[in-house]
């Protein structure tokens, strides 16, 4: 039994509404500032292992142990302000300016020498003819993962008359051996540990600058007519000048700071002093004259120094880049 509508009201029906593509939904993108999150502990580390220590350093160059007294008892020695004392005492120093100038001459030696070598056998091993590549740079490279301080004993022993075995082998010819911890010799002795230690590293990045070169470069120089000898002068060598120039100015930083051979050498020979490079004046300072605001003052000249050589050096080779390609 059904009902019928009541008089004076009516029906409506409503249409489906049509089926739209559908509004499109809001993406909640990440803050701007959310990358950034990534960068803290990177930040954090930074800071505490670099900016800390590098401040602290200039800090306590600044200041000095004033003693009062005997310096005997509490409160005899204070820590007061000294300002630029430190420095004045560092740029007075004959000492210390000595150890920078056999620093000098000792990379004289080694960053000539050792950049040769890295440049002649990344040319040799990038030939096509070269046999067992991969054997000879891993050869070649290895003693780069020597530690500092091992292969300085090792090649100490080999350079001490009473265990080296080329003493033993020149005197059973008759022949005397030179003794190359005694004067000049010495640079060399040092020198000759550097560039054992150094050359693979050199080559490693000589070499991978020169496998990034087009072939089609060698390509259109051999349709020239040039000779290998000529695409390597011509070509390699200009193209690689960046890796050279950055290898050089790492050399000069690791010359100025050479610590492991003439430390570990010194119980050897009577001929190396506590002030020989500039780092070792720096530890004789802070550990065995027990001052360290004087060492910290000595630190941040080498360190201001070796930027400014740095920075120099970068500017000129800069300066000569534009030239070339211009």
């Amino acid at each position: 039994m059904t009902t019928a509508p009541s008089r004076g009201t009516t029906r409506t029906r409503v249409a489906p509404r049509a089926a739209g593509p559908a509004a499109p939904r809001r993406v909640r993108r990440p803050g701007r500032t959310a990358p950034y999150f990534f960068l803290v502990p990177t930040l954090v580390l930074f800071a505490v292992f670099t900016i800390v220590p590098i401040g602290y350093a200039i800090w306590l160059s600044l200041h000095k142990v004033q003693v009062k007294g005997l310096g005997l008892g509490s409160g005899s020695r204070s820590e007061v302000w000294s300002g630029l004392s430190n420095y004045t005492a560092v740029l007075h120093n004959s000492e210390f300016g000595h150890s920078v100038l056999r620093a000098l001459g000792y990379g004289m030696i080694v960053i000539p020498t050792m950049l040769g070598l890295a440049l002649v056998f990344a040319l040799m091993l990038d030939t096509e003819k070269v046999r067992g590549g991969p054997f000879s740079r891993l050869m070649i490279f290895l003693p780069y993962a020597v530690p500092g301080v091992i292969a300085a004993l090792l090649w100490g022993f080999l350079y001490l008359p009473a265990v080296s075995p080329f003493v033993y082998v020149l005197d059973k010819f008759g022949m005397t051996a030179p003794d190359l911890f005694d004067g000049t010799n010495l640079y060399f002795s040092f020198a000759n540990i550097a560039v054992w230690g150094g050359t693979g590293f050199n080559m490693i990045v000589i070499y991978t600058a020169l496998r990034a070169i087009p072939q089609e470069v060698y390509e259109a120089a051999r349709l020239d007519g040039a000779s290998s000898l000529q695409i390597a002068l011509r070509i390699k060598i200009p193209m690689v000048l960046p890796s050279l120039v950055l290898t050089f100015f790492f050399s000069v930083i690791a010359t100025l700071q050479v610590f492991s051979e003439p430390k570990t050498l010194q119980p050897l020979t009577n001929g190396v002093p506590n002030t020989w490079s500039p780092l070792m004046s720096i530890y004789d300072s802070a550990f065995g004259k027990a001052d360290m605001y004087g060492a910290s003052a000595t630190a941040v000249v080498l360190a201001l120094a070796t930027f400014a050589l740095s920075f120099t050096l970068l500017r000129v080779s800069d300066r000569f880049t534009r030239e070339d390609q211009a």
